[in-house]
């Protein structure tokens, strides 16, 4: 005899399940909660610049600023307080040229920024982006032969690069070029030069993607001429992540970034079910900027879309998010 639920009315109905139960009040919903928010889960992008008393807001990421190293100990205090571990850096140099020599400059802004960083507080985490994009007066990626990116000119420069950000006492450094072997000739470069513990965090599956508009008014990155598509991934490709990612495990690096996270995060879930290594979704400026723009106006509540993203994200399978929500999102789950 099949099972039946009384109504009100005194009908009997087909039994059902009342999963509606878990979700009566707050307090149930929290106690029955599979994914939760910290702020120890986010990486804070800091854009790094010459000069004293900098603090430039950018325009089209509102809250967000280029800062000058004396804004730092602050900026790291506050950091601090509100739980954040980490930040990412990305260096504004004054002076470009074609072969990126800023990047590896031993007393180059990013070098600087982080030994600084490490004088305030040692113990937080600072990861540097390795790239020549912020550095190269043409804009790219990598070393222009003609009008193409050469790749295997430009690994040299990266290896560079990432040996003088360790060697200024970067935690971990995070090669986003794409430029096919950067991360074994990079492992190379750290093993040699005595910086073995120094980890690898790639950006291994890094999409040529219309979100980063933002920031390459922050960084300055914006290329002179034509655009990213001959290195980053194409968006329609997903099995070709999975393929990147494992190539540059293969290669030495330790942990993975997928970006951008909003619209890849099947990227994000299929990475997760495949590699038991760390795995970081970059929430990118692009993200950001939509919902800043879009709370300004009034369309949205920006700061349950922002967290309801930032959730997902880490539903995906993120174990940690780098995103320009950082504090505010560390000061909303307070």
């Amino acid at each position: 005899m099949a099972l039946t639920s009384p109504t009100a009315t005194g009908h009997d109905l087909p039994a059902f399940q009342r999963t509606r139960r878990l979700r009566g009040s707050s307090a149930i919903r929290d106690f029955a909660r599979e994914t939760t928010l910290q702020p120890s889960d986010f990486v804070y992008p800091l854009f790094v610049v010459e000069g004293a008393g900098v603090r430039n807001e950018i325009a089209s990421m509102p809250g967000q600023f280029q800062l000058s190293l004396d804004q730092l100990e602050d900026e790291i205090g506050n950091l601090r307080g509100l739980g954040i571990p980490a930040v990412l850096l990305f260096g504004i140099p004054d002076a470009k040229d074609s072969e990126a020599s800023s990047a590896w400059d031993l007393d180059g802004i990013v070098q600087r920024a982080v030994r600084e960083i490490k004088r305030v507080d040692p113990g937080f985490l600072v990861i540097t982006d390795v790239c020549t994009c912020e550095y190269t007066d043409h804009g790219h990626c990598g070393i222009l032969v003609g009008d193409q990116v050469d790749n295997d000119r430009t690994l040299p420069v990266l290896a560079r690069t990432a040996t003088s950000h360790a060697a200024a006492g970067a935690d971990i450094v995070a090669p986003s070029d794409m430029m096919d072997g950067r991360v074994r000739v990079l492992r190379e470069a750290l093993d040699v030069s005595g910086y073995h513990q120094v980890p690898v965090m790639s950006y291994a599956a890094k999409y040529a993607s219309a979100y980063y508009g933002p920031f390459r008014e922050a960084a300055g990155s914006t290329p002179a001429f034509g655009d990213r598509r001959s290195h980053q991934m194409d968006p329609g490709n997903a099995r070709e992540a999975m393929r990147e990612i494992a190539i540059d495990l293969d290669e030495g690096a330790d942990l993975i970034i997928v970006k951008p996270a909003l619209s890849y995060l099947d990227i994000l879930r299929t990475a997760r079910d495949t590699f038991d290594v760390p795995l970081t979704a970059y929430n990118v400026s692009g993200e950001y900027a939509m919902v800043k723009a879009a709370n300004r106006l009034g369309w949205i509540d920006g700061q349950r879309v922002a967290l309801e993203t930032l959730l997902s994200m880490k539903r995906a399978g993120a174990d940690r998010i780098i995103t320009y929500h950082a504090k505010e999102a560390a000061d909303w789950l307070a």
